[in-house]
């Protein structure tokens, strides 16, 4: 009997694959995915974070076009951005006037899809971590 996967475990999915430190642990944890049935892509940003949200919402969207998340229609690409808005809507105090750098996770299983957003916030040597995760359904869309 398989486990029944629910919106948590596609956060989970989201947010490891934002942690990923290389390709090659992103590349190992998308295969791995697979196989349970996840679609997983992940995507590298830096820059300065209020100037940088669009380029991040913009990034996610287009990983998960790419990596077959979602489809290449405003539904699809509509269902990541608002996410990925969300999520990095979570570490807005944190980051504003600072410098980010860090991951953008997403993950897929049936109509769940996550967004999840890992990043360091600072200045030169001076960081601190921050983390956001946000979930939307794409019920009947492939």
């Amino acid at each position: 009997m398989e486990k029944e996967i629910f919106s948590i475990d596609v956060g989970r999915a989201a947010l490891r694959m934002a942690m990923s430190e290389t390709r090659d642990d992103e590349d190992r944890l998308k295969a791995n995915y697979a196989k349970e049935g996840f679609r997983t892509a992940a995507v590298n940003f830096g820059g300065e974070f209020l100037p940088s949200v669009t380029k991040i919402v913009e990034r996610a969207m287009v990983a998960a076009e790419r990596q077959h998340i979602v489809s290449d229609s405003h539904v699809g690409a509509g269902t990541v951005a608002g996410a990925a808005h969300e999520a990095l809507s979570q570490v807005i105090a944190k980051a504003s006037g600072f410098n980010v750098g860090g991951k953008v996770g997403i993950a897929r299983y049936g109509e769940h899809v996550c967004v999840a957003i890992f990043m360091s916030v600072g200045v030169l040597n001076l960081n601190e971590m921050a983390v956001g995760l946000a979930h939307r359904t794409l019920a009947g869309v492939d």
